[in-house]
C-alpha cells in the first residue's frame, strides 16, 4: 500500500491547468478535461486519505495490543477494535470503488450513467464521485431491491 499515488500520478495529464478553485459548471462541455482533472484529483485525494488513515490504524491497533487485567475494559478495548476494522473494512472496498473510477476516467466513461447511458448530474459527481448510476437510475435499482427483501 505504499505506493499511493504512484500509478495514478503517471497517468494525470500535465498540460491540464487546474486552478484551486475550480468547480465544475453546468455551462460547460460535460466531462471535458477540466471536469475530468478535477474529478481524477479529487478521487486520488480522497484515495490518499483512506489509505493514511487505514495506516494510522494499523499503527495504532499494533500499539495498542497489550494485556488489560479488568474484563470490562478489556472487553471495551475488543469492541473498539472490531468496530474499527469493520470501518477499514468498509474502507477497503470504498478504495476499489475509487480505482474503478479512476479506470472509468481513463477509459471516458466516467461521468456517465451505466444503466442509461446518460450523463450523470455534476452535483450527484461532485457529493458522491464514485456514483456510476444517475439518481434516478439509483433510485429504481434501490426499489427494486426493497421489493425482492421484502418478498
Amino acid at each position: 500500500m505504499s505506493d499511493i499515488g504512484l500509478d495514478e500520478g503517471k497517468r494525470m495529464k500535465a498540460e491540464t491547468f487546474l486552478p484551486d478553485d475550480y468547480r465544475p459548471a453546468e455551462d460547460e462541455p460535460f466531462m471535458n478535461e477540466r471536469q475530468t482533472e478535477y474529478f481524477r484529483r479529487k478521487l486520488i485525494a480522497w484515495k490518499h486519505d483512506i489509505l493514511e488513515a487505514s495506516r494510522e490504524t494499523i499503527e495504532g491497533l499494533q500499539d495498542s495490543t497489550r494485556n488489560i487485567p479488568d474484563i470490562a475494559d478489556r472487553a471495551s478495548e475488543e469492541t473498539d477494535r472490531a468496530l474499527e476494522l469493520r470501518t477499514r473494512d468498509r474502507q477497503r472496498k470504498l478504495v476499489s470503488k475509487i480505482d474503478a473510477a479512476l479506470r472509468r476516467i481513463d477509459e471516458g466513461e466516467y461521468g456517465y450513467c451505466e444503466v442509461t447511458g446518460e450523463p450523470i448530474s455534476l452535483k450527484r459527481l461532485d457529493a458522491r464521485p464514485i456514483a456510476t448510476m444517475s439518481l434516478e437510475a439509483q433510485e429504481r435499482h434501490e426499489r427494486r431491491e426493497k421489493v425482492h427483501r421484502d418478498d
